[in-house]
């Protein structure tokens, strides 16, 4: 008798490692070793806990620095790292490190992990990649010493200063300041908030992006369209987010406060949106405006292959010009002097049809179990997108609802889509296509 060997395709193998790794993460989490009571956390939660820290997202039920052990906070901090790179990467360093050689398959899931376009020149960008990581992280933990060493001490603000600085560039949001409230404390420090801004900016890029960077410096026409879209879009909506926010928040969230503090805020709160976590504004605060601007830029994220989530900002781009082009009743879509590629676009319009289908359904899921529909959407959104922002609702979610959020922070992470073709088989392309017609659209 044979027995077949069950092999995964690149989509299939990224999804059971990220499960892999929270099944694993969760288990760590609840051993009593893990809490600071010894007394270790339900099961449910330890595995929310470690999918929120895999995916990259910081939701949390409990207070980090309260609940957790210096080994709980460490196992969070290795799921994070590990999450934000994905566990392909970090086993390709492995691989680097032990001079063996990494095989066509781990490479094309190399490609969908890191973004890449092909599957040649993926170890490189792989290796780029890891250093881009170590660097912007160090630079990060250094530069954040000077703030938390002075207020905790030398062990400790070192410690803290790793941990956010991992935390941040891996767009997580999880953070040891013990308030249960993020950063609201700390809102009016420019250095806390700028150093953090910039990693976590660095880390939503993309690290197509930083290869651009790396390769060309500042030779724009060198770049390719993937980065210029990126870093263009990412430019706007930053500015004018930080714009919006202050604009809608001055005399809401923000009042009262000096100009300087509502700028930084208001800056701050543009760029966390875009899949951080970290806050330092309270959520329940907000106005409408600043509500449904907050749920916006959650949606569209950060770049394609970066450590960030959402939609992401280069399909927003692709979707923006495809309408543009739509309306001017032009057939191509032009940008810097490219042509966008129709496959890609079709795949855009895919991509966001299903996140759109998926938050909906969580959101409904949330909606049943008694929650307004505010701040099951908010939640939602946040969870798929890999955010972490939350309107006080994630600590007292219901069984149900907190299975829910946990599977949108999955899919998130992998991709609602990936989630998708990974629980499909591969089939061949048909020989036979049927006739075309068409349909009233619009």
């Amino acid at each position: 008798m044979t027995h077949r060997r069950v092999q995964f395709n690149a989509v299939q193998t990224l999804a059971f490692s990220f499960a892999a790794l929270i099944l694993a993460g969760g288990a760590l989490l609840s051993l009593p070793i893990a809490s600071r009571s010894g007394q270790g956390v339900p099961f449910l939660d330890g595995l929310f806990t470690a999918a929120s820290a895999s995916c990259v997202t910081g939701l949390v039920l409990y207070d980090t620095w309260s609940q957790f052990s210096l080994l709980g906070q460490a196992v969070i901090l290795a799921l994070i790292q590990v999450g934000g790179l994905s566990f392909m990467t970090v086993s390709a360093l492995v691989s680097m490190l032990l001079h063996r050689r990494i095989g066509l398959h781990r490479r094309a899931v190399l490609m969908d992990t890191i973004g890449a376009l092909q599957v040649g020149g993926v170890v490189r960008l792989t290796h780029r990649a890891l250093l881009v990581t170590a660097v912007c992280e160090g630079a990060g933990a250094a530069a954040l010493t000077l703030w938390f060493c002075p207020r905790y001490g030398l062990a400790r603000g070192l410690w803290m200063s790793v941990f956010h600085a991992v935390s941040a560039f891996c767009n997580a949001g999880f953070d040891l300041l013990g308030t249960g409230a993020s950063l609201t404390t700390a809102a009016g420090d420019p250095l806390l908030n700028l150093v953090l801004m910039a990693l976590v900016i660095c880390g939503g890029l993309g690290f197509l992006v930083w290869d651009d960077l790396l390769t060309h410096g500042l030779h724009v026409r060198r770049w390719r369209l993937h980065s210029k879209l990126v870093l263009t879009f990412t430019t706007v909506l930053f500015a004018g987010g930080a714009a919006a926010f202050y604009l809608l928040e001055r005399d809401h969230a923000l009042a009262g406060l000096p100009t300087g503090q509502k700028l930084l805020m208001a800056a701050f709160q543009s760029v966390t949106t875009r899949t951080a976590g970290f806050n330092t504004t309270d959520q329940m605060a907000l106005s409408q405006g600043g509500t449904l601007l907050t749920m916006v830029l959650m949606f569209i994220g950060a770049g394609s292959g970066s450590t960030g989530g959402g939609i992401k900002v280069n399909t927003f781009a692709a979707l923006l010009l495809s309408a543009f082009a739509q309306a001017r009743r032009k057939e191509d879509v032009n940008i810097f002097r490219r042509r966008l590629d129709r496959g890609d676009i079709q795949k855009a319009y895919s991509n966001v049809c299903i996140y759109f289908l998926a938050c909906l359904a969580g959101c409904m899921v949330l909606c049943a179990q008694g929650i307004s529909m505010d701040d099951a959407l908010f939640e939602a959104i946040s969870a798929i997108g890999t955010v972490g922002l939350t309107r006080g609702l994630t600590p007292t979610l219901p069984t149900l609802s907190k299975a829910t959020v946990l599977l949108m922070m999955f899919a998130g992470r992998v991709g609602s889509m990936s989630v998708a073709m990974a629980m499909t088989r591969d089939r061949p392309q048909a020989k036979l296509r049927h006739v075309p017609e068409k349909i009233l659209i619009g």
